[in-house]
This record gives C-alpha cells, structure tokens and sequence, in this order.
C-alpha cells in the first residue's frame, strides 16, 4: 500500500485528535486507500516517522508515500483547499 497516515490513538491534545479524524474522512471521501500507523504502540515508530519527516518535534498527522513524505496537517490541508490532493500525496 502506498499512503501511509502516522496518526495516535493516545493524545490529550484535541487539536491533533480533530487532525488526524479530517485527515480520514478526506481521505475516506475520496476513495484514497491508506495504511494507518499508530505511533502510540511504541517510541520506536514516533522516531521513525520524525526521521521520515526530517523534523524531530513532529507530532502526528504526518502523511508518506511508502517512504517518501509527503507533509504534515496544515500542508495537506491547503492541498484540500487547492483540491491537489493526489498530487500532494504524490499520486497523480
């Protein structure tokens, strides 16, 4: 599978909880098939998706490509906005 969705099922922040649900239900709108890594599992797969993200404060939603980065919340949502979605996501 192609795009794969950092996300959390553990947060106090309401903010990254409304993120990461608008991510999904773009996503689910629009037919896009993704994989869901729950970075919550282990501290491991929070490294790997800020080395993957080239930030190391990067906290979830964060979108890939396999392995390429494709961009955080705020960038896919002004790709929702410029309805260039699949390009953002590296699919068109």
């Amino acid at each position: 599978m192609g795009i794969k969705l950092y996300y959390t099922t553990v947060t106090a922040s309401r903010t990254v909880k409304s993120q990461q649900a608008q991510v999904i239900r773009i996503l689910d709108s629009k037919s896009i098939q993704y994989e869901l890594i729950d970075i919550s599992v282990g501290g491991e797969l929070r490294d790997e998706m800020r080395n993957k993200a080239g930030d190391p404060t990067a906290v979830p939603p964060q979108l890939f490509n396999e392995d390429q980065y494709c961009g955080n919340y705020e960038m896919f949502s002004d790709a929702v906005e410029a309805d260039t979605v699949e390009q953002f996501l590296k699919l068109a």
